[in-house]
């Protein structure tokens, strides 16, 4: 990596570069160690700048709210990119459709809805993390996804040419899409329908009582951990979990929660080997009791 020509760089555009940072305060988990460079575009312009210049050349990585990353401990040797808040600015369009930029929360979202009387959009406000995020996964909840309220996409490649996606010319599939890993999303149209907003707010209420009964909050947990095996078997992966792993196991202060054991948890400080550990051992336990292969919704950053 050319950290010189980078430093250089950084000198001619308005964006902040951070080097060496530390990630640990910058994912759910708050467990991590530091890359060598953290970008955090302002402008599209100064990302394109960028993208153009070292897009093709040096390892980059998209991070999001953190809120389904597990970072290593070791040093990343690339480039985190994180998108500062002028993208994710939220704007209404006619016909209930609304743009809303890739770090905009998906609660925020949902929230602006509500406002504009826009229903169809309420499952947004349980999902953590970011619009980008929420693409890049698909996300959902509570019998709905991202796919299911979307119109197009705004993206960007790594040489720093923006492009349009319908959504309609896009593969979802559960937890997943077929847009090339590479891709940095802007932002995302997405369409509801006109509803009554105390309906909408009852709505959101009733997802959330829901939601805070069956899963944990405010603790250093990363929601899912792995994905439901929809094809295998018409169990969720929390009961797989259950009948093949005992669920006090811990690997230091890596553990799995007592509100939902497919949510792990830092009970304190963890370390990235911790995480995996325990990660490994339930993946391990369920293959050899249940014969099924459970694969990782959470996103790892960093060599295990």
């Amino acid at each position: 990596m050319n950290i010189e020509e980078i430093k250089k760089f950084s000198k001619e555009v308005g964006s902040r570069f951070y080097f060496d940072h530390d990630l640990k305060k910058s994912n759910w988990f708050n467990i991590g160690g530091k890359t060598k460079v953290y970008f955090k575009p302002d402008t599209l312009a100064d990302l394109v700048s960028f993208l153009k210049k070292f897009g093709n050349k040096e390892k980059i990585h998209i991070l999001g709210a953190g809120s389904n990353t597990l970072i290593s401990d070791n040093l990343y040797d690339g480039i985190v990119i994180k998108l500062g808040k002028n993208f994710s600015n939220i704007s209404l369009l006619p016909n209930n459709i609304i743009v809303a930029g890739s770090s905009c929360l998906d609660a925020k979202l949902s929230e602006f809805a509500q406002d504009n009387e826009i229903g169809g959009l309420e499952f947004l406000a349980c999902i953590p993390g970011t619009v980008g995020g929420g693409l890049k996964m698909n996300a959902g909840c509570f019998g709905k996804e991202f796919k299911d309220i979307l119109i197009s996409i705004q993206a960007i490649d790594r040489i720093g040419n923006v492009i349009t996606l319908p959504a309609n010319k896009v593969l979802f599939e559960y937890r997943n899409n077929n847009l090339p890993n590479d891709l940095i999303f802007l932002s995302a149209s997405v369409k509801g329908e006109k509803k009554d907003k105390d309906a909408i707010k009852k709505k959101i209420l009733e997802l959330k009582k829901k939601k805070d009964s069956t899963q944990p909050t405010k603790i250093k947990t990363s929601g899912s951990t792995f994905k439901n095996p929809i094809n295998q078997t018409n169990k969720k992966v929390w009961e797989l979990i259950k009948e093949s792993v005992p669920l006090n196991t811990t690997f230091g202060d890596a553990c799995i929660s007592d509100k939902h054991c497919n949510f792990f948890v830092n009970k304190n400080n963890a370390s990235f080997k911790d995480m995996i550990k325990l990660i490994e051992f339930v993946r391990e336990n369920v293959e050899k009791k249940t014969g099924i292969k459970l694969e990782k919704e959470i996103k790892i950053l960093g060599e295990i």
